[in-house]
């Protein structure tokens, strides 16, 4: 039984989706999605989920899965996709697992660290903090707390300063002593990567045109729709760009152009965000890139062969 998996990421709107749908049909593959945005239900369009047509040309596992009302981890993500790359690998197809959300390859490549179940009583209470006394005096707070975070995570990073803070609080161990035990559960397996390394000014248009399209599609009425489901403010589906620009226009405080530009410029920061993570992740990863499609995708198959 074949054991590689192939693992294929790049930022937003990049054609990840176009690329892995080819790669498959060349190598008997099936798709695993990698994306913490593309697993809801009830967003297809803001999500740019694969559509119908898409689906049924190569078989999608973990697209729509699971409602916005739960929460959803990294650690969540990781026994769903074992699963699916177990039954692909039985079935002699290659999985393919792709996305944009590094933290769910990091899972498979550098392995999920067995952290404790933080308490909703703990979390709140730490984003509290956060709030009153903003970030550079939280950073400030966090090393006192954990002196392991120096150096290792920015003032900036808001989500893993509070993540680091929780943990230890939780723990009594910095989250740096519980990585350092964590290994990948795929070190016996053949790990083929590739990023799709998209120059700047190719996938601003991208962006633009696929943020034109989502609203061609009415990303508006499903923005509605998510927001008669009154869920809880926390969870991570509300951070999906766009539901709070389309929410700003509904209430009338910035028009429909405004609203377009708005989503525009988060997906862009967006994207550098996830080119950054590339960067200081992703090291060693095949970083490939063509604007010809067709040479794009035989550099893809000789990486990942």
């Amino acid at each position: 039984m074949s054991n590689k998996i192939i693992l294929l990421a790049g930022p937003t709107a990049s054609g990840k989706s176009k690329l892995a749908i080819q790669i498959a049909k060349k190598l008997n593959g099936e798709i695993i999605n990698a994306d913490s945005m593309q697993i809801y239900k009830e967003f297809s369009i803001l999500s740019s989920r694969p559509t119908k047509l898409e689906i049924k040309k190569v078989k999608h596992h973990l697209y729509g899965i699971i409602s916005v009302k739960k929460h959803f981890s990294a650690g969540d993500w990781f026994k769903e996709a074992k699963k699916k790359i177990n039954t692909c690998l039985k079935k002699k197809k290659t999985p393919i697992v792709v996305g944009g959300t590094g933290l769910y390859f990091n899972t498979i490549t550098k392995g999920i660290s067995k952290i404790p179940e933080i308490d909703f009583k703990t979390r709140s209470k730490v984003r509290s903090l956060y709030n009153r006394l903003g970030y550079q005096k939280f950073y400030e707070r966090l090393i006192e707390l954990d002196p392991y975070v120096k150096n290792k995570i920015l003032p900036s990073d808001s989500q893993r300063m509070q993540r680091a803070y929780e943990v230890k609080l939780k723990t009594k161990k910095s989250l740096f002593e519980w990585i350092l035990k964590t290994k990948s559960e795929f070190l016996d397996f053949k790990l083929k990567t590739v990023f799709i390394n998209i120059p700047r000014d190719e996938l601003l248009q991208k962006i633009s045109k696929r943020t034109e399209l989502m609203f061609e599609e009415n990303c508006i009425a499903e923005v509605k729709k998510f927001n008669r489901l009154r869920i809880n403010k926390s969870l991570s589906a509300n951070k999906l760009i766009g539901i709070n620009e389309i929410n700003q226009y509904l209430k009338g405080m910035i028009s429909l152009e405004e609203c377009r530009e708005f989503i525009n410029i988060k997906t862009r920061q967006y994207a550098k965000r996830q080119n950054t993570w590339a960067r200081g992740h992703m090291k060693n990863w095949n970083k490939l890139y063509s604007k010809n499609f067709s040479i794009l995708l035989k550099k893809s198959l000789k990486a990942v062969s």
